[in-house]
């Protein structure tokens, strides 16, 4: 089973992001900021994937790269940023972070499935 960890201070975004990759054979999880998600990380198997919104409350998606990142026991789990801030620096900066890939909000199902593909994730 490919696990999923969605990111996200709105619980409807969750939800919808949640929705869409349960669908595509995904087991999912859910944090609602940085420091939640490094929490559920920690307590049980990493997961595949991480998709990380940039703006949340005590920390944000950017913060949340970096940590995850100094902790060699996740290097392989793979980030894509899903976000609203379409600057080219941020991309970058989330990038140099060590984010894997970046998907702009809002996006379509067929969206996060070429993102997936990319990423060479498997998925039914």
């Amino acid at each position: 089973m490919v696990r999923a960890l969605v990111i996200d201070d709105s619980r409807a975004l969750r939800a919808l992001m949640g929705r869409m990759l349960r669908d595509l054979g995904f087991e999912v999880t859910e944090a609602c900021h940085g420091k939640d998600a490094l929490e559920r990380i920690r307590e049980g198997a990493p997961p595949t994937i991480a998709l990380v919104d940039w703006n949340m409350p005590e920390m944000n998606g950017l913060e949340f790269v970096r940590s995850l990142r100094q902790d060699d026991t996740y290097k392989d789990v793979l980030v894509m940023m899903v976000t609203t801030e379409t600057e080219c620096s941020q991309m970058v900066a989330a990038l140099e972070a060590g984010a894997n890939e970046y998907l702009m909000k809002p996006f379509t199902r067929e969206a996060l499935v070429e993102k997936l593909d990319l990423l060479s994730i498997e998925h039914p």
